[in-house]
């Protein structure tokens, strides 16, 4: 097996240059997905990141047919939904999970249709289920470096107004805090976060980049603010350890990135020093026979 330092003599090999840019955009990405994620647990909307992570789907197949930028064609797609999902769930006759529903399965059924029609589609579905990291180029490097910047920024400005509609949304709106905008400008953030990871991540598996670091980090800390730090190194972390053990045993570099930040999620759920499953209880158990002896 290669070992860490192996990995770094790699990311500095000139003939092995795809790899540091794929290091490099999979931390950028899981970072920005692990802090918009944080709003993405807190409000339980872990269905509307799956919805976008399909509805990109048809601008993908436009821009693959049409010899464009698929990032731009995900990222139009992607708004698109993200709009009519915040317009259509102002009207409470549908509910809101049943509008996304709707329109996530509308749109992958469109994407599948429009890609069908590209020769040898069959690659370029695999490559967007799935992911290609190792197609990763400067362009993208520098894309996704930008993109982390403005959706890191707006996150922290805007965090105090997300978490009064998260928890207090009609006193928000009595208070004139603009609701409707603010769960637009927050599906706007989800969704370029996921169209930046499709490409490294794959379709399917962008949703974890989501949930499971920013959930991870709900069972360690109580704050929202340390929960968005500790969920961006998990993330971080999560990618640099993912994409090392998939170099290192020639595994899918999505799929190994996900399978590590789950058995952080999972090491959290058990051993958490408060909300764990195990810690908790051998802690009390400790404390009471600590009482027992001291009353002996």
């Amino acid at each position: 097996m290669l070992t860490p330092w192996e990995f770094i003599i790699d990311l500095t090999n000139p003939l092995l240059s795809f790899l540091p840019r794929a290091l490099i955009v999979a931390m950028l990405c899981a970072t920005v997905c692990a802090i918009v994620g944080n709003h993405v647990v807190l409000r339980g909307m872990a269905f509307l990141g799956d919805a976008v992570a399909h509805s990109v789907f048809p601008g993908i197949a436009v821009a693959f047919l049409t010899g464009g930028s698929l990032l731009l064609g995900g990222l139009v797609a992607g708004l698109i939904t993200a709009v009519l999902i915040a317009v259509l769930a102002q009207f409470p006759r549908v509910s809101e999970q049943s509008i996304i529903g709707f329109l996530m399965t509308a749109a992958f059924a469109a994407g599948i249709v429009i890609i069908s029609k590209a020769p040898g589609y069959t690659g370029s579905l695999t490559s967007f289920l799935f992911g290609s990291i190792a197609g990763v180029s400067e362009s993208d490097v520098l894309v996704a470096g930008v993109a982390t910047l403005v959706i890191v920024a707006l996150v922290i400005v805007l965090n105090p107004y997300f978490m009064a509609v998260a928890f207090e949304r009609e006193t928000a709106r009595a208070n004139g805090i603009p609701v409707f905008l603010l769960d637009l400008t927050l599906y706007v953030l989800v969704t370029t976060a996921v169209v930046l990871s499709v490409r490294s991540i794959g379709n399917i598996l962008v949703l974890a980049l989501l949930v499971t670091p920013a959930a991870t980090a709900r069972l360690l800390t109580e704050r929202v603010a340390p929960m968005m730090v500790v969920s961006a190194s998990l993330g971080a972390g999560a990618a640099l350890i993912g994409l090392y053990l998939s170099w290192a045993l020639d595994l899918p570099a999505g799929g190994t990135i996900v399978l590590v930040s789950g058995i952080g999620f999972l090491l959290a759920w058990l051993f958490a020093p408060r909300h764990g499953v195990i810690t908790p209880r051998l802690l009390q158990r400790r404390a009471a026979r600590r009482e027992l002896a001291l009353s002996a």
